[in-house]
């Protein structure tokens, strides 16, 4: 039975970015062998969603894309701050949540959103936040 999902990003500063999970988003973790740490990110869902959008202006093929969610956007933000976190861009409200980019040192920014739908883990629901 699946249990879970591991994802791994590949970093041009593993280091910072590491250190970025560790102290800034403060996610426990577990060492899988000294320096290698694994951090746990809480509950996952996962969507299928096509490479390519047909009338879309998006001018390269979509790969894999890894979000961080929250349950209050504006609140989450201020804490991230508070730890040295910055921001690319404004907040978005789009159809599926507000959002914003987190600027992760060797990453290219990760979106962050509080969700309008109920997460999968909850379960069934919708979309039913406001």
């Amino acid at each position: 039975m699946i249990t879970g999902l591991h994802t791994i990003v590949y970093s041009d500063d593993p280091e910072a970015t590491r250190a970025f999970f560790r102290e800034v988003l403060v996610r426990p973790f577990i060492e899988a062998r000294p320096g290698w740490p694994i951090f746990d990110t809480g509950a996952s869902e996962t969507a299928a969603h096509p490479r390519t959008w047909e009338g879309s202006d998006q001018p390269y093929v979509q790969r894999h894309e890894l979000s961080l969610l929250c349950d209050d956007l504006d609140a989450t933000m201020e804490e991230l701050r508070t730890r040295g976190a910055t921001f690319a861009g404004e907040v978005d409200d789009r159809h599926y949540g507000r959002c914003v980019f987190l600027e992760v040192p060797g990453l290219e920014p990760m979106l962050m959103y509080q969700p309008l739908y109920s997460p999968a883990w909850e379960g069934p629901g919708g979309i039913t936040r406001t």
